[in-house]
């Protein structure tokens, strides 16, 4: 379909029930059967109108995956997977919670308030905040000022 409109239409539709990053949106557009210059000229609209906001995307998903207990490294990747430009995804993670005391909270929500004193309960648990996506500064803070990952 190469009618404009018509792929506005149908963005508009797909805005109204959650919001989208614009490489998203076109990639949604696509499958629909849209021709590309209509899908860009209707993304061009919609950021024009304030209706799409990479920017506002990313701070909002930071948000939510931060309150899922998701670290900065996870949220990054899923960012980027989802077409957002670097200078925005570092805006919004600097926008973000503290890192540090989240981690410290998710590992004490996950283990308890007893920080870990043998070796495999601390790489447990180093393991459990990698996978959250917590960097290695971040896993030292949360575990206590004497662990070394190194």
């Amino acid at each position: 379909m190469t009618d404009p409109q018509a792929a506005r239409s149908a963005a508009v539709a797909l805005l109204a029930r959650r919001d989208f990053s614009s490489a998203e949106l076109r990639g949604r557009l696509a499958r629909k059967g849209f021709d590309a210059s209509a899908v860009g000229e209707a993304i061009a609209e919609l950021v024009e109108e304030r209706a799409l906001n990479d920017g506002r995307y990313a701070a909002n998903f930071v948000r939510y995956e931060a309150a899922r207990g998701h670290g900065p490294v996870r949220i990054r990747a899923e960012l980027q997977a989802l077409g957002l430009s670097g200078e925005q995804i570092e805006a919004a993670l600097v926008e973000g919670p503290d890192w540090q005391a989240l981690a410290r909270e998710v590992r004490v929500r996950k283990f308890g308030l007893e920080p870990p004193v043998e070796w495999p309960q601390k790489a447990r648990q180093a393991r459990f905040l990698q996978y959250r996506g917590f960097s290695s500064d971040h896993i030292r803070l949360a575990l206590g000022a004497d662990f070394d990952l190194d």
